[in-house]
């Protein structure tokens, strides 16, 4: 395995070190909030994912040793877990009240506007939208993102493939081109 490029600042945030703590979360912030807001498709709840990943990065830094994944695989990961926890929560509202029934049929003005990617991308399942998003939006090499996902590549390629045609039927249906 070649040498994490991120080892050396981990153990300097480890060890208490106030730059390097600024340094990971200027360096990883970007693609950690764009990941959390792909994947919840709420910039509020993304803000508060990153700001519990890097939580968790600064409480576990000392503890992290290089393994069979480096440590940009292992933060996404854990930015993945603390996206699916917020889904499952949002999933699990109990309410006593039952929900006012409206009429399903359209508004006279109302006007259908096709299905955006990022609408597209919340629509598809889960695993093929984790998938998608490392590949095309984090931008990680699929060794990396199977990694992540501790996945092997093979299932990680049969991921993409489903969802990329997962998107491309849902994107033709809401007469969005490619």
């Amino acid at each position: 395995m070649s040498p994490d490029p991120d080892e050396e600042l981990v153990r300097r945030v480890g060890a208490g070190d106030p730059a390097a703590v600024q340094a990971l979360v200027a360096r990883k912030l970007p693609r950690i909030l764009s990941l959390a807001v792909r994947m919840l498709g709420d910039a509020a709840e993304a803000e508060d994912v990153a700001q519990e990943t890097f939580l968790r990065i600064w409480r576990h830094a000392s503890s992290w040793r290089r393994g069979n994944a480096r440590f940009d695989s292992w933060i996404h990961r854990v930015t993945l877990n603390l996206c699916y926890d917020r889904l499952r929560r949002r999933r699990e509202v109990v309410t006593d009240d039952l929900p006012d029934m409206t009429d399903p049929a359209p508004l006279p003005d109302a006007r259908e506007e096709p299905q955006g990617i990022e609408q597209a991308l919340q629509a598809i399942a889960p695993r093929q939208r984790e998938a998608i998003i490392l590949v095309y939006y984090q931008e990680m090499s699929n060794i990396e993102a199977a990694a992540t996902l501790e996945i092997s590549v093979d299932a990680l390629e049969s991921l993409l493939s489903r969802g990329r045609r997962a998107l491309h039927i849902i994107l033709a249906r809401d007469g969005v081109h490619d």
